[in-house]
């Protein structure tokens, strides 16, 4: 896992387990997913800097309690096809829907981590009727924070400072300097003290910064934040912006760290108010960024409990 940049390639992803690899055809491109047991359908989408394997401690516990669960490498991450476009809200949001109909599903219980909370919100507004459960951590409704980050310029527009930073052209040549070095810094700014300071970190930062550096993902990673920012003055933004009034109709528990230095809490917070179904805020002391990783066994619990509720 240590090799440089240019040896590493999409196989250094297929970690072996008590799942299976696959890959599945959606939405015009080819998506690597990892696959544990049968029933209804759970698709866990996985954040930055991250890649399917933010879901491990998920995949085989949920299984076992009589689901499918599925953990993907979202566009542009991991094994997954990395086009160079495609990574504005509406296409992420149409790659998991085609992803539950590719799985020959008709609906999902999402499950979503920091970005790929986010993109579970646009799912869930945008294709309502494919999605029966919604699951959320580290991660604000978009509208939430989009104004959070007007209105709260000392905290949640100060924590996004990182992010800023990759608007900057080329950006992701830094991201991957030093064998994704900042792959490293990320996780240990944005997780709680207790994970960064265990032995689980070292393992998990590696296995991260060596994915980041499979050619082209640091740019594809980049490229949807890049859009997020670009699109607000544009048309298609303002259409994005106006599909997601759309309220969200799904059983939604949100999950989140309270040492989260990313998405702040109470930015997370004022999510509920885009939500019209049965809705549930758990905060989760000593905890920041990562909670799927950081305290997997009360995660997979609370999930697991929201989706037989």
């Amino acid at each position: 896992m240590e090799a440089r940049a240019g040896a590493i390639d999409d196989s250094v992803v297929l970690i072996n387990g008590a799942w299976a690899h696959r890959f599945v055809s959606a939405n015009g491109s080819r998506f690597h997913v990892v696959e544990a047991g049968s029933g209804p359908l759970v698709l866990f989408l996985h954040g930055f800097p991250e890649f399917w394997w933010a879901w491990h401690k998920q995949l085989r516990a949920v299984a076992d309690a009589g689901f499918r669960a599925v953990a993907v490498d979202m566009r542009g991450y991991g094994a997954t096809d990395k086009p160079p476009r495609g990574y504005d809200g509406y296409t992420l949001a149409a790659d998991v829907a085609g992803l539950i109909r590719a799985l020959g599903e008709r609906d999902a219980a999402l499950v979503g981590g920091g970005y790929g909370g986010m993109i579970a919100w646009t799912t869930a507004a945008f294709h309502p009727r494919m999605v029966r459960h919604l699951v959320v951590s580290g991660a604000a409704h978009p509208l939430r924070l989009r104004s959070a980050l007007v209105t709260d310029p000392r905290g949640q527009s100060a924590s996004a400072t990182p992010v800023l930073k990759f608007q900057i052209p080329r950006y992701e040549h830094i991201v991957t300097r030093n064998d994704a070095a900042m792959v490293g810094h990320y996780l240990r700014e944005w997780g709680g003290p207790h994970w960064v300071g265990s032995p689980d970190f070292a393992d998990y930062e590696r296995k991260c910064r060596t994915a980041m550096q499979i050619p082209q993902a640091a740019f594809c990673a980049l490229e949807s934040y890049r859009w997020a920012f670009r699109s607000v003055l544009r048309l298609h933004g303002y259409r994005f912006v106006k599909l997601l009034q759309q309220p969200i109709t799904t059983p939604t528990l949100q999950l989140h760290g309270a040492l989260d230095r990313a998405v702040l809490p109470r930015t997370a917070q004022g999510s509920s108010r885009y939500v019209t179904a049965r809705y549930e805020w758990r905060l989760l002391d000593g905890v920041g960024h990562f909670p799927h990783i950081e305290v997997p066994e009360l995660f997979t619990g609370a999930v697991v409990e929201w989706l037989k509720a």
